[in-house]
């Protein structure tokens, strides 16, 4: 006898159907588990590491039947799990570098074909792929032989963060066939999302030792909580009254929290509010020409405040900016490798200090590392995605697609934002650095699901 499950959340409606057999050899596969661990049950580290092997090969057994499941884990693990191994390595990183291995793996034995979605986002993608692991070569290079290098192991930190981000954005594009699967994930993202800032506003803040903190306190993370739901409320018509309702209150909440609970941090609530501005100017553009110069005034005064609450921080930042492209000045095209300026900066004089600092802008560590070339991959990638987003918004006739569209839109205002204020995107290794990548990588799936969302649309409409 099957059994059968019917999961519903707001759009997303999916049936599950476990066959006889696969129920019985679940309940083998638990009796084993359990049986094995109850054995060592006094053994407080060997019982860890059965635990860990079991989960790690029941989790591998999934993927390869359902790659798209790796999505949820990446959510999960980035969020719950505190694993944090040599040079800040994490649950997010690995599940990354277990799926693109399996994605691979499957196209070079399964299918004996690398099969690509063919796009110019993709083309772009693959550009900055080869930029980054060219930039890793060159920062072998001793540019300053006065000056030690970053270590190797951290070096390659850098360079996995940004290159297993691209291959994300591409991976997602590929594996996520059926909108069902982007749909639920979404709807995870933002159900999580909604219990850690319900808790934030009633001030229940032991909800922080459940939530890794490298994932909330991530200007990505409060820049796609807001716009992904603000997009599904403003433009998709398939929602109920009481859905609306709710998506409504989150995004309330959620403003609350970042604007007036914790306003100091300006990562936090900046970009979030400019991607709710842009979402709000596409919905109601009537009202442009009126919004426009009330919001330059607005945004004029805000600038000056922002600026003249925290003086220092925003000179020594701009003073900073300089001294690293003085220091790129040896490699403009490629850069220095990655992570390198850290240790060549205190050959140079940053208001009178000679020290090891970063640059805490997305831009300048861009062109430190990779080059004015990678500042040009990663600006053509990211209007790649928004000219990809604005093409899609009138094509697709489905509400969730089109509201999804819709909120890569102003998430990407918020992006922008967002990189130009600290290393919130791609995370420099010795600032916002591996931890920082269970956040940080959410756009790049976003991305990649927008790429999915292309390529549902295309098989429909050729069918």
């Amino acid at each position: 006898m099957d059994l059968d499950f019917n999961l519903k959340f707001l759009s997303f409606n999916r049936k599950i159907t476990l066959s006889k057999q696969a129920v019985q050899y679940g309940i083998g596969s638990l009796t084993i588990v359990l049986a094995t661990i109850a054995s060592y049950w006094g053994s407080m580290p060997i019982f860890l590491v059965l635990l860990a092997l079991f989960v790690g090969l029941g989790g591998l057994f999934v993927l390869v039947r359902q790659p798209a499941l790796g999505y949820f884990l990446l959510l999960l693990g980035g969020i719950f799990l505190p694993f944090s191994g040599p040079g800040g390595i994490n649950a997010s990183m690995l599940t990354i570098l277990l799926m693109v291995f399996l994605w691979v793996m499957d196209m070079l034995v399964v299918k004996r074909q690398f099969d690509f979605v063919r796009s110019s986002l993709t083309r772009a993608t693959f550009y900055f792929m080869v930029v980054c692991v060219v930039a890793l070569l060159m920062g072998q290079v001793f540019w300053y032989v006065t000056a030690a290098q970053a270590p190797l192991d951290t070096q390659l930190g850098g360079f996995a963060i940004y290159f297993f981000s691209l291959v994300t954005l591409v991976m997602t594009g590929s594996l996520i066939k059926d909108l069902r699967w982007l749909k639920a994930f979404v709807w995870m993202f933002v159900g999580l999302g909604a219990v850690y800032v319900l808790a934030r506003a009633l001030n229940f803040f032991t909800i922080d030792q459940y939530y890794a903190n490298g994932y909330t306190a991530n200007s990505m993370l409060w820049t796609w909580l807001l716009a992904i739901p603000l997009a599904q409320l403003l433009f998709n018509q398939d929602l109920s009254k009481r859905q609306r309702f709710a998506l409504l209150c989150m995004v309330l909440v959620t403003m609350y929290v970042a604007m007036i609970q914790a306003r100091d941090w300006k990562s936090g609530w900046v970009p979030p509010l400019v991607s709710a501005l842009a979402l709000l100017a596409l919905r109601y553009r009537k009202l442009i020409l009126i919004g426009i110069p009330l919001a330059m005034i607005y945004g004029g005064i805000v600038v000056q405040d922002l600026i003249a609450t925290d003086t220092y921080s925003w000179g020594t930042r701009v003073d900073a900016w300089l001294v690293v492209l003085e220091i790129s000045k040896v490699s403009p095209l490629i850069g220095l490798g990655f992570a390198n300026y850290y240790w060549y900066a205190p050959l140079f004089n940053l208001r009178g200090y000679y020290i090891q600092f970063n640059s805490h802008s997305q831009y300048v560590d861009l062109i430190a590392q990779t080059g004015i070339i990678g500042l040009f991959c990663f600006l053509w990638i990211l209007f790649e995605v928004t000219r990809l987003a604005w093409s899609l918004k009138d094509k697709v006739t489905e509400g969730f697609s089109r509201a999804y569209a819709y909120g890569i839109i102003g998430g990407m205002a918020g992006v922008i934002l967002a990189a130009f204020l600290v290393d919130w995107v791609l995370p420099f290794a010795y600032n916002i650095g591996l931890d920082g990548f269970r956040a940080s990588i959410l756009p790049w799936v976003f991305f990649g699901g927008l790429v999915s969302i292309q390529q549902i649309y295309l098989r429909e409409k050729s069918s």
